[in-house]
């Protein structure tokens, strides 16, 4: 019988060389590497422990723990068993992780150590039965019961369109959904951008983002193992330690972040980066400073693309010459087998026009969990997605996006829907009502700003409300700034005009 199974199909382009380095840890206190045969065995003792458990099929593993190579491994582990993946971003706090759990309703909840007395918690009142704890010191549960299963382990048999992982994302209102991707959705996208990338024989990738979302999980690891390339392998960014790495290396993926914060290093030169043969950004805008600043320190131009939870990649700038050049403030044209389409009224646009982009291909997802009306909402009756960006096509067919739906803020890469945190704040004591956009930040992109409007004779702090944020939600979420105001704008409709808050602070960290 065939099988899709994406795991699968990575541990078949593992080097013949089972003995060679597969990840290099380079931020540790000591040397310390894992060869392809780690990864086969490791992986084979995880899937083993999980399939011990007897858990129903389509069962989903929550984990929520800190980057290391055993979070990777667990990951992998739950693909080769046949389950299904619910990573989750490390800053979530409690209220936050309760509605994962009670929505996706996993069978398995992985967690740091740290954290087991309110997860388990919180897992087992929502009826999960199994809470296993990993420390990115290779502690806790979840290694101690894998030492005891067997090293061989015949991958799960999965279909093209069997669900392996859900990613939760969010509207500009409402609670977060869960996108379903399948193995055939992410093993597509993973061989495209094989072939549409260069990646090549000796390749070596240094691997510096989280790898709780599509970016770093799928985008960066996939593309490593499908080529059976070696890792050089950080816990976390720390630029120093990524420009150490970069002379042993050929790829580096970052959010713009972390390429500004490069820039930031007199050790980034020409010569530093001579090996390199692939600098990749995404996650956020790249900013056309940074892209000429690069190109200018280091002789390379970074390469571009555009994609979201719901589709892995949609677009890429070339990687081959031949294919044209690599344009600042465009996301480059689609990838192979993805189309891509921008509407407005129902009526494609021509070039140059605005309007909403559209997509269509073998990555786009099989849905929202659990949410069949959302889902057909978000698909056209011709069945494109409706990414909910806004966009144009140029002249010479590259995509450029110009905004994004509504009211979306991209902080560091990470995305933060205002709904939410206005939420947070409008239940607190004294508030009468609150507005959060986000402004133009020269190192994170964009950063949070929250306005407020006190109830009458309440008296409200800015500190204060942040603070009380910090306790219930991720920090990257948290208001930079939150600024206390007697109204809000509003237009004749009676809805509040965001478009003048930002306009308002947008000089707000600007530097210069």
């Amino acid at each position: 019988m065939s099988s899709d199974n994406l795991f699968a199909a990575l541990r078949a382009a593992f080097p013949a060389d089972l003995d060679a380095t597969a990840i290099e840890v380079a931020d540790g206190e000591a040397p310390l590497s894992y060869s392809w045969r780690d990864l086969e065995r490791a992986t084979a003792m995880l899937a083993n422990l999980l399939e011990s458990l007897e858990l129903p099929a389509g069962s989903r593993v929550a984990v929520q723990t800190e980057k290391s190579v055993e979070a990777l491994m667990l990951y992998l582990a739950v693909l080769r068993a046949g389950f299904v993946y619910l990573p989750l971003n490390t800053a979530y706090q409690a209220a936050e992780i309760e509605y994962f759990i009670g929505n996706a309703e996993p069978a398995v909840v992985v967690c740091a150590p740290k954290n087991f007395g309110w997860v388990s918690k919180l897992a087992f009142k929502a009826g999960t039965r199994h809470v296993f704890t990993l420390g990115d010191d290779r502690s806790g549960s979840l290694l101690e019961r894998a030492s005891h299963q067997g090293d061989q382990h015949v991958p799960a048999v999965r279909g093209a369109d069997d669900l392996a992982a859900i990613l939760y994302t969010s509207g500009t209102t409402g609670r977060s959904k869960g996108a379903m991707l399948t193995h055939g959705n992410m093993l597509s996208n993973a061989r495209t951008l094989k072939a549409y990338w260069g990646w090549q024989p000796g390749d070596v990738l240094v691997h510096a983002l989280p790898i709780f979302h599509v970016h770093g999980l799928f985008v960066a690891i996939h593309g490593a193992l499908l080529n059976g390339s070696k890792m050089i392998w950080l816990a976390k960014f720390d630029p120093k330690r990524v420009l150490a790495a970069l002379p042993r290396a050929t790829v580096f993926m970052g959010v713009p972040t972390l390429y500004v914060r490069l820039l930031a290093e007199p050790g980034l030169t020409r010569a530093a980066c001579s090996g390199m043969r692939l600098f990749v950004a995404g996650s956020a805008p790249l900013l056309p400073e940074t892209f000429n600043a690069w190109r200018e320190r280091t002789g390379q131009a970074i390469l571009e693309r555009y994609g979201m939870s719901e589709t892995v990649m949609l677009t890429s700038n070339p990687y081959d010459p031949a294919d044209g050049e690599r344009r600042a403030g465009t996301v480059g044209f689609p990838l192979p087998r993805v189309q891509l389409r921008v509407r407005d009224e129902g009526r494609d646009c021509p070039r140059g026009e605005i309007g909403g982009i559209e997509v269509k291909g073998p990555n786009v997802f099989a849905g929202y969990w659990r949410l069949p009306e959302k889902t057909k909402e978000e698909f056209t009756d011709d069945g494109w997605f409706k990414t909910g960006d806004v966009g144009r096509i140029d002249e010479r067919g590259y995509v450029c996006i110009v905004g994004r739906s509504k009211d979306l803020i991209i902080s560091g890469g990470y995305n933060v829907y205002p709904a939410e945190i206005e939420g947070y704040i409008n239940d607190m004591p004294g508030v009468a009502e609150s507005a959060v956009v986000g402004v133009p930040h020269p190192d994170f992109g964009e950063a949070v700003v929250a306005v407020v409007v006190p109830r009458a004779g309440a008296q409200l702090e800015g500190a204060a409300i942040a603070a009380a944020l910090k306790a219930q939600i991720a920090n990257f979420k948290v208001p930079k700034l939150v600024e206390l105001v007697q109204e809000l704008p509003r237009n004749t409709m009676g809805k509040v005009q965001k478009n003048l808050l930002r306009e308002r602070h947008k000089g707000l960290f600007a530097t210069g």
